[in-house]
């Protein structure tokens, strides 16, 4: 069963004790310098600010269950997941600040993380609150794990590194309840971006998707259509194909596909359909939509994550696993092609790979990334 959408649970952050450089690192002044989330965020090569102040899916809200360590990496960070209790999300850096051991490799109990190294207890406020080999000292202040933003939202749990600048994106269907949801994957690319651009890409369906998405000997002349940017938001007109399997009803549909870029790795499309075989047209509606929203988790500059959520309003509603079983094959389909391209990471710059008009979506996405400065992952 899909959680509903929950309410954002912001911890309390551990404040960078500042000082002189030139001073040598005490115990007794500022903080221990790892002990500190923005230390973590300007160490090596800072992530820029459009992905690390920025909402991104870490799991889905099923893998993360009461008494469990999840693991996680977001752009080279490793992080833990955790749920206590009552139910409430957690997303730590893997980090035990005595001795930097992985708190993924303890446990919890009584709603504490225990560390496997030394047994130090962390509660839900990312305090340490208890010291094994010192049980009756109050450990001090300073003793903290390093906790980040979340949120649960659309059977997802979403976690800001840095401080967020917006909240997360729009998914409208989601509080329809004329709307089936389902949520599938995960589903493993190299390039989140490679596999953002090929989900806002029509023209790939009768090669990649043929006899589901596409026809390979009768594929479809993609005629023009608009892009244009607004909110902060890329999005297209309609764009028509011919889909001989369109949806998990497995029907033949005219589909009219508009799209949307939300962030740099979350994307989202509404999918207006009309069954295009006489004699089952008679099973749809022209109110039909089937949507698909599209979120990543960019582990390093070459390795993602991408889970989706769809939403489908028509009846009969297909089963979950019906339309698992279609994304399911759709995305390994992509996979195997889009994880083929070369350079690995995606191009912002325009002049690196030939473009046609039928690219417009995708040229206009990659001078989206261009134009906020995202440099993680691209070339």
């Amino acid at each position: 069963m899909l959680l509903a959408f929950v309410s954002i649970h912001l911890v309390a952050f551990v404040p960078c004790g500042r000082r002189d450089q030139s001073d040598p690192i005490s115990l007794d002044k500022g903080d221990a310098l790892m002990n500190c989330r923005d230390n973590i965020n300007q160490a090596d090569k800072p992530l820029e600010d459009a992905l690390l102040n920025d909402w991104h899916v870490v799991a889905t809200s099923e893998e993360v269950v009461p008494g469990k360590l999840v693991p996680a990496t977001l752009f080279d960070r490793d992080l833990v997941i955790w749920r206590d209790s009552e139910g409430q999300a957690y997303v730590w850096e893997d980090l035990c600040i005595h001795r930097g051991a992985r708190l993924s490799k303890g446990f919890i109990q009584s709603d504490r993380v225990v560390c496997p190294y030394h047994g130090w207890n962390y509660d839900g406020t990312a305090q340490c609150v208890l010291m094994p080999a010192s049980p009756n000292e109050k450990p001090m202040k300073k003793a903290k794990a390093i906790p980040h933003h979340v949120k649960e939202a659309y059977g997802f749990i979403w976690a800001c590194m840095g401080e967020p600048a917006q909240d997360i994106p729009e998914f409208p269907e989601w509080d329809d309840p004329s709307y089936k949801k389902v949520v599938c994957g995960p589903y493993e690319f190299k390039s989140g971006y490679r596999a953002v651009e090929n989900f806002i890409d029509p023209t790939h369906f009768p090669f990649v998707h043929a006899g589901v998405n596409g026809i390979m000997d009768q594929p479809d002349p993609i005629g023009a259509y608009d892009v244009y940017e607004e909110n902060g938001i890329l999005s297209s007109s309609e764009v028509q194909v011919t889909q001989p399997y369109g949806d998990p009803r497995e029907v033949p549909v005219t589909a009219f596909y508009a799209y949307k870029c939300l962030r740099p790795l979350v994307a989202y499309f509404k999918k207006r359909l009309i069954i295009s075989d006489p004699e089952r047209a008679s099973e749809g509606s022209p109110d039909d939509r089937f949507c698909t929203f599209l979120t990543v988790q960019q582990v390093s500059e070459t390795r993602s994550i991408v889970r989706i959520c769809c939403a489908m309003n028509f009846s009969p509603q297909p089963s979950d696993a019906d339309v698992r079983r279609r994304q399911d094959l759709v995305y390994a389909q992509d996979s195997e092609i889009v994880d083929t391209q070369r350079p690995e990471r995606i191009p912002v710059d325009l002049r690196m790979e030939l473009h046609h008009r039928t690219d417009l979506l995708g040229q206009k996405y990659r001078m989206w990334l261009r134009n906020m400065g995202v440099s993680y992952g691209t070339v």
